[in-house]
């Protein structure tokens, strides 16, 4: 039989001990174990021995929801960028700007740190994107104007595809007119 334990619930377990109930999923209690750490056991294990038992507050939010949530805001609404690779081809690579003029020292850069640079420049677009979208004074033809500009600097920057691992994360312009 299920048992319904509530945060700060005192338990032992089987093997890891005296516990007490940090959180609660979906199926699983997120138990501090003395010394052990916070591990997760299924709410529907035998192994468990309820100490002290504390009923669960009906409108109890847990950390694991408001970091969820926050995750989700944080991806909507800030520049903060998903996780994109370079191509291994281009891993350790170097780039080399080479004056015409044997005078001035060619300049490396490796391409791990170039490529971080232009995932910003695209992760600050598309910011630029939303808030063009959600400006509250622009008009629709403005907005339009404003995508139009954007779509055309995408375009631009189609050279810097090769690097992308991933080409669903690539830079797409005007179809046709890249």
């Amino acid at each position: 039989m299920e048992r319904i334990l509530g945060v700060g619930s005192r338990i032992n377990h089987n093997r890891f001990g005296e516990g007490i109930v940090a959180g609660t999923k979906l199926g699983n209690y997120r138990i501090s174990f003395f010394g052990k750490g916070i591990i997760e056991i299924p709410k529907d294990t035998e192994e468990i021995e309820v100490l002290e038992l504390l009923a669960p507050e009906e409108r109890m939010i847990s950390t694991d929801d408001v970091e969820t949530t926050l995750i989700g805001i944080l991806r909507k609404w800030s520049d903060l960028s998903e996780v994109v690779h370079i191509a291994d081809k281009w891993k350790k690579g170097t780039l080399i700007i080479k004056s015409y003029d044997d005078s001035v020292k060619p300049k490396e850069v490796p391409l791990d740190t170039f490529f971080h640079k232009i995932v910003m420049l695209r992760d600050r677009l598309r910011v630029l994107e939303q808030k063009i979208n959600a400006h509250p004074v622009m008009t629709d033809n403005e907005k339009v104007d404003m995508q139009q500009y954007i779509t055309r600097i995408y375009g631009s920057l189609t050279t810097f595809n090769i690097l992308f691992k991933n080409s669903s994360q690539v830079f797409v312009g005007e179809k046709g007119k890249e």
